[in-house]
């Protein structure tokens, strides 16, 4: 018969160590186990017994004892070299799928999926999804970019981002644009409500009955919004919702206007109303630069909170719903905050151009 192995040698700093890993609902399975292992035999418990209660080998205890043994806590959650899982697959069928997502297409099809890859490489859906995650690999996904080809996109960007970083004072800064077209639309039938385990439902098609133009111009340093609906969009609109600025700002303050070189915004009636305007200043952004008019984060909003799940019977609802946000909005704003800087903006277009050039010349 076999003797019990005496009872393991540890201190009282090992102990309350141990203790508090055994106990731990965030470390590794494996530290907690080992940990209650560890205080099972300083008990004096026998391997056997400890191999039952903590459902490991013998063996294991014995190999953990001896190794604490010799190291302490030092290398408790670490495994020795040799020991714990084995690769699924080789380091070169590894180097195959990277090579092969970053440089090649499956035929007939725009990127790879899990699947398409593993039917390719001969590994499992699963293999192949750990692999990309640990590469950060995402052939699904793609994003968009447009480099501004405006040659006066650096002079600009400067001067609009000035305008949000320094602000003049005795001024106030808005941004202006206008929203289009916005179509009238109404569902071919009633929208059915929420209830349990369901939300919302309307129908996928509808009826089109009209469009408005809001002209909208956002204080960048309160978040209100001057807004207008016109029926159109041509400078005698811009010139119509230009006056409604000049009476809703307070005299004595220059205006100064972030807006886009639309060919209206440049009409002949416009530039002799501004020269009889001396406090209203324009900023034009640089073309394909929407991104940089705070105004059309806040048309965001308003679509998605007022526009997109409405239905509108006529042009009047649809223009009363944009009121009414508009309302709202400047009942409680919250301005929109800025923090790019130019200089770290033109460096990300920098390295855009060179990434664009050396896919040109591959």
């Amino acid at each position: 018969m076999s003797h019990a192995a005496p009872a393991l040698a540890i201190t009282d700093a090992q102990r309350a160590a141990l203790e508090v890993i055994a106990k731990s609902q965030t470390a590794s399975h494996r530290e907690v186990q080992r940990a209650q292992v560890l205080l099972m035999a300083a008990d004096g418990l026998a391997n056997e017994w400890i191999s039952r209660v903590a459902g490991v080998t013998p063996g294991t205890v014995r190999a953990w004892r001896t190794r604490f043994a010799e190291e302490g806590l030092a290398k408790l959650g670490t495994v020795r070299p040799g020991r714990g899982r084995k690769p699924g697959i080789p380091q070169s069928k590894i180097d195959e799928i990277v090579e092969l997502t970053r440089k090649s297409k499956p035929e007939g099809q725009t990127h790879w999926s899990v699947r398409t890859m593993a039917a390719r490489t001969g590994v499992s859906p699963a293999q192949v999804q750990r692999i990309w995650a640990a590469r950060g690999l995402k052939p699904h996904r793609v994003d968009t970019f447009k480099l501004s080809t405006d040659p006066k996109f650096e002079e600009k960007l400067i001067d609009v981002v000035g305008l949000y970083l320094n602000p003049p004072e005795q001024a106030i800064v808005l941004c202006m644009d206008e929203k289009s077209s916005i179509q009238t639309l109404d569902r071919t039938q009633p929208p059915l409500p929420m209830k349990k385990g369901r939300g919302e439902t309307m129908t996928h098609d509808y009826k089109r009955n009209g469009t408005t133009t809001l002209f909208a111009a956002l204080d960048v340093a309160t978040g209100k919004v001057i807004g207008s609906c016109l029926p159109k969009h041509r400078h005698t609109e811009f010139l119509k919702f230009l006056k409604t600025i000049e009476q809703q700002v307070p005299a004595g303050l220059d205006v100064h206007l972030i807006l886009d070189n639309y060919a209206t915004h440049e009409h002949a009636n416009v530039k002799a109303w501004l020269a009889k305007h001396p406090r209203f200043q324009l900023h034009f952004t640089p073309t394909s630069s929407s991104w940089l008019n705070l105004v059309e984060r806040w048309f965001r909003e308003l679509t998605d909170k007022a526009l997109r799940r409405g239905a509108f019977h006529s042009v009047s609802d649809l223009i009363e719903a944009i009121e009414d946000y508009l309302a709202a909005n400047n009942t409680s704003p919250k301005p929109l905050v800025w923090t790019a800087t130019a200089e770290s903006i033109l460096a990300k277009v920098a390295r855009g151009r060179i990434a664009l050039q050396a896919v040109k010349q591959n």
